[in-house]
């Protein structure tokens, strides 16, 4: 039994007919050809998939497309205006947060959300805010700093 779905991703309304039992990250990846939301672990655990629904982060991997019928998504191809990366993709890139990328698209939608919600976050603060966030890479110092200067960028820039 397919479902019709429709939603508005990165600011676009989409349609489509998905199973039940799709994933987001698959109607993303699969259907809407959105390859920058990572599946990773496919257990919930490493945050590569993250994006933004309705403004909150989420793990793609562990939220049925179905249940994003009418929500707003964003993904980390929606965070950029044009060729203007958003001020966290910027800071990632300027304070080296990021090395084989493979969970920076999920680390980057994370911070935002974290930002939003905590616009000045302390080193604890960041660390606690992306514990659902793997990176096999990286000790985490320079992601800490990418995501401070993210929020510094942010509030300078009114950009969230």
């Amino acid at each position: 039994m397919s479902i019709a779905l429709s939603m508005t991703v990165n600011g676009q309304h989409v349609t489509g007919t998905v199973e039940p039992r799709t994933l987001l990250v698959e109607f993303l990846r699969e259907t809407l050809r959105l390859t920058g939301t990572h599946v990773g672990c496919d257990t919930s655990q490493c945050g590569a998939c993250v994006v933004l629904l309705d403004g909150c982060s989420v793990k793609s991997c562990a939220t049925l497309a179905v249940q994003c019928q009418g929500a707003s998504v964003t993904t980390i191809e929606g965070l950029a205006n044009g060729a203007t990366l958003h001020p966290m993709q910027q800071a990632f890139n300027d304070h080296h947060g990021l090395q084989c990328g493979f969970c920076t698209p999920g680390m980057v939608m994370s911070a935002v959300d974290l930002v939003r919600h905590t616009p000045d976050p302390s080193d604890a603060d960041i660390r606690k805010g992306l514990e659902g966030n793997l990176c096999r890479c990286t000790g985490y110092q320079n992601i800490v700093r990418a995501v401070q200067a993210g929020a510094r960028a942010m509030h300078t820039s009114g950009g969230g």
